[in-house]
């Protein structure tokens, strides 16, 4: 059993940044592949980035790539998505996510958070 508990959402104003942490319980975290993904009002779950267990593989969706950068440190158990050039597209509830494939589909992932709402105006 893994829990999720996401932090670091906020308003900013557009070209502004964001940290975003998921801090994770459990022994096994650095087992788990980590994706972040974001729903906005209306609209389904939308693939952000994942981040495989040791750290050496990661991808983006090409609407983030090169403005967020996905990294974990498994020594605190956390996974943090610095998003930057932030536009009022990204607007949504970002949440993180553990499962065990390296994928872009949220029904590939068991465990979620409760996620953190990024709002950004322009």
């Amino acid at each position: 059993q893994v829990q999720l508990v996401e932090s670091g959402g906020g308003l900013v104003q557009a070209g502004g940044s964001l940290r975003l942490s998921c801090a994770a319980s459990g022994r096994t975290f650095s087992s788990y592949t980590m994706g972040w993904f974001r729903q906005a009002p209306g609209k389904e779950r939308e693939f952000v980035a994942y981040i495989s267990g040791n750290g050496g593989n990661t991808y983006y969706a090409s609407s983030v790539r090169g403005r967020f950068t996905i990294s974990r440190d498994n020594g605190k158990n956390t996974v943090l998505l610095q998003t930057n050039s932030l536009k009022p597209e990204d607007t949504a509830v970002y949440y993180c996510a553990a499962g065990s494939l390296w994928s872009t589909r949220p029904t590939e992932y068991f465990y979620w958070g409760q996620g953190t709402q990024v709002t950004v105006s322009s």
